[in-house]
């Protein structure tokens, strides 16, 4: 097989906490902002929310330039923070902070985006983690798009961090989509004949000055509108940068699969919305404990079963990508659970050991604070 070069970068989204009450900070002081900016330059944006910071990885080669770059980008931010008595913390929803508490950033945007959207944005006191592929063909984004969707409830199973909203245990794994599909223009992409189809969608909507342009589609997965790559939004934040790594290195060796399908005139099998959204919310739900549709035989399958059929046929990829650690930690994630999955656990724990509620909340904050730098290179 001909060497593939696909190139990544990574979003990250963080919430800036408030280390006396444990809250989301509702207004953090601008010299935060300006310190984040002075270290790491175009790197660190402004989210919605002014509790909510951004960074994003410049172009790399590999899994591990990645690593580097997230794993300096956290320890700076971290500090930064710190210095400016806040935390970092990285997850997809805070345990117990009220998304009426927080102020919008009062960038022209922003603003523009709440007159739009009122009250569906002014609830997105959410993060996610965004994984850009590198793919310069745009029919064969188009075409890897497709067949990707298939994958999307996996790489979120693994992803889920959002178990708590506003205080209350949820049921779910993964919390934050429910609050982002109340946005318009989300959840499982269409499928698509060619980048002109998807051009011709766009251009209508911006035709009838619905959108401005193509950033306003918040698919799972999306043609970005900035850079030539396939940039996957499905996944929740992840407290431990390991299990970030995983994800991109997963999403790194599919698309290296599917290129490979293609030198052989085979496809990866598309399937209707429908289907793929079932085992979304499955994913949503559950996490890693999911059982999801099989949809060849037609059957539930345990969520671990399907992660070592995936390994199993990724590894080649993998270990021609140079991610191999990285997609085996996938196997980790589904053994001692997602970060939702300790969330619970520490919640579960702290009230049976008398804890009052809030106090069991504030427990699971702090472990988020610890987990988001720990262990980083």
């Amino acid at each position: 097989m001909e060497d593939i070069v696909l190139t990544l970068g990574v979003e990250e989204e963080y919430l800036l906490i408030d280390p006396e009450t444990r809250a989301a900070a509702a207004n953090p002081p601008d010299a935060f902002f300006k310190a984040a900016k002075n270290e790491l330059g175009d790197s660190v944006t402004h989210e919605f929310l002014r509790c909510q910071i951004e960074i994003a990885t410049p172009v790399c080669q590999n899994v591990t330039e990645a690593r580097d770059h997230l794993s300096h980008m956290r320890r700076t931010l971290a500090k930064i923070a710190t210095d400016h008595d806040l935390r970092l913390m990285a997850a997809s929803t805070h345990p117990f902070t009220p998304w009426r508490t927080q102020k919008p950033t009062q960038q022209e945007r922003y603003v523009k985006m709440d007159q739009d959207l009122q009250g569906a944005i002014r609830r997105m006191l959410i993060c996610g983690t965004h994984v850009h592929v590198g793919i310069l063909d745009a029919n064969l984004r188009i075409d890897i798009m497709n067949q990707m969707r298939y994958f999307l409830p996996h790489l979120l199973a693994l992803s889920t961090s959002s178990p708590f909203w506003e205080g209350d245990k949820m049921g779910m794994k993964s919390y934050r989509l429910s609050v982002f599909d109340g946005m318009p223009r989300t959840g499982i992409p269409e499928t698509l004949i060619s980048i002109a189809e998807y051009e011709r969608m766009v251009g209508i909507l911006t035709h009838a000055g619905v959108i401005e342009d193509a950033s306003k589609i918040w698919w799972d997965l999306r043609p970005s509108v900035r850079f030539p790559t396939l940039e996957s939004r499905v996944t929740d934040m992840c407290t431990r940068l390991e299990d970030t790594l995983a994800i991109v290195a997963i999403y790194q060796c599919l698309t290296r699969m599917f290129i490979h399908l293609r030198e052989r005139n085979i496809k990866w099998r598309n399937y209707p919305a429908l289907l793929i959204s079932e085992n979304r919310w499955l994913a949503q739900r559950h996490g890693v404990n999911a059982h999801m549709i099989d949809f060849g035989k037609g059957k539930c399958t345990p969520y671990s079963e399907l992660v070592e059929e995936m390994i199993g046929f990724l590894l080649q990829h993998a270990q021609a990508l140079g991610c191999e650690r990285e997609l085996l930690h996938a196997r980790t994630i589904v053994e001692r659970g997602s970060s939702a999955c300790r969330q619970i656990q520490i919640y579960d724990e702290s009230i049976a050991a008398g804890k009052a509620k809030q106090d069991a909340l504030i427990a699971v904050v702090d472990d988020l604070v610890n987990g988001t730098v720990n262990g980083l290179d």
